[in-house]
C-alpha cells in the first residue's frame, strides 16, 4: 500500500491562530507553526497535502508556508459539524486513497532523528492497513484523548490490534471496556494525533453525516468502526506531541524544540541563568 497524500485539519474554532504561530526549529530558524507540520509530512515522502481550514484562512495560511505553497490545496469547511466533517471534506482530494491524516494543533518531536510520520507511513505501507500512532498515557489525562483498547499483535513490539475506540471516555469507562494487556496499571493507549487512515473512513463519515441530520460527526465513533470492519492496527512511539492550544501550550513546544536542537547547550545554560535569577 502505497501512501502518498496526507490531511491536516486546521479548521477548529479554537486553531485558528495557532498556524500563523512563529517557532524557532531544531537548527534555529525561524518558521510558522504550519510550516512544521508541512515538514513533517514531506519527510515522511508525501508531496500533496490537503489542508483544511475555515473560510477566508486559505489566504494567511498560505502566506506563512513559503516555498511549500505549490504542493498544497486548502478547502474550507463550511459549517462547524465536527472534526469527522472537517477530515471528510477532504474527501474529493483524498478519493480511494489511503492517506496520512495529522491534526493541525499537535507539535511532533522526534527523539530519534526519524520522522514520526516517516515511520508511521513506511508501517502501515508495509502491513497494508489504517494504523495510528499512540502512546501509554496514565489514566489522569485520557478524558483529554481518543483512547483505544485491544490486544497486542503477535510477533512485533509495540504493535497492538485495535478492537475498540472511545472518545475522551472516564477513567472509569476506561477500566471496563479499554484495558490492554501488558500495559502498565493505570495506563491507558491514547491517539498521538497523527494516523494513516483508509477509504473505509471516509464511507463511514459519509454515512454518519447523512445520518446526523446537522448534528456535529467525531472521527473516534468512525475509527471505532472502521475497527470492526477491517484490519486496523496502532503503533506505539515513544515521541513528543505539544497540544499547541492548551495553556502553555506554545512555551512547552518551543521549549522542546530548543532542547532537541542543535543550540541545546545554550538553550539549557540560559535556562540555568534565568532560574537562578528568579531565585535571587
Amino acid at each position: 500500500m502505497e501512501i502518498l497524500k496526507a490531511v491536516i485539519t486546521a479548521a477548529g474554532p479554537n486553531q485558528r491562530k495557532l498556524p500563523l504561530q512563529t517557532l524557532i526549529d531544531r537548527n534555529g530558524e525561524k518558521k510558522s507553526f504550519l510550516e512544521l507540520l508541512i515538514e513533517e509530512v514531506l519527510a515522511a515522502g508525501i508531496q500533496d497535502i490537503c489542508i483544511i481550514v475555515q473560510p477566508g484562512d486559505e489566504i494567511p495560511y498560505g502566506q506563512v508556508i513559503g516555498e511549500h505553497s505549490h504542493g498544497v490545496t486548502f478547502i474550507q469547511q463550511a459549517e462547524p459539524l465536527g472534526y469527522g466533517h472537517a477530515l471528510h471534506c477532504a474527501h474529493t482530494f483524498t478519493e480511494k486513497d489511503p492517506f496520512l491524516h495529522l491534526v493541525g494543533d499537535h507539535l511532533y518531536v522526534n527523539r530519534s532523528g526519524e520522522s514520526s510520520a516517516k515511520h508511521l507511513v513506511e508501517f502501515a505501507g508495509k502491513h497494508e492497513c489504517a494504523v495510528s500512532t499512540v502512546q501509554p498515557t496514565r489514566e489522569s489525562l485520557i478524558p483529554n484523548f481518543g483512547v483505544v483498547g485491544g490486544k497486542r499483535f503477535k510477533g512485533i513490539k509495540n504493535v497492538y490490534q485495535i478492537e475498540r475506540v472511545i472518545e475522551k471516555p472516564t477513567p472509569t469507562e476506561a477500566e471496563q471496556k479499554l484495558i490492554v494487556p501488558g500495559l502498565r496499571a493505570g495506563h491507558y493507549l491514547c491517539f498521538f494525533g497523527m494516523h494513516v487512515l483508509t477509504e473505509t473512513v471516509m464511507k463511514t463519515l459519509n454515512h454518519k453525516l447523512k445520518t446526523a441530520k446537522g448534528s456535529k460527526v467525531d472521527l473516534s465513533s468512525a475509527l471505532n468502526t472502521l475497527a470492526h470492519t477491517e484490519q486496523y492496527l496502532a503503533l506505539e512511539r515513544n515521541d513528543l506531541r505539544y497540544d499547541m492550544g492548551e495553556k502553555y501550550g506554545l512555551l512547552k513546544a518551543q521549549l522542546a524544540l530548543a532542547l532537541h536542537g542543535k543550540e541545546r547547550d545554550r538553550v539549557l545554560s540560559e535556562l540555568v541563568e534565568f532560574f537562578a535569577m528568579k531565585d535571587e
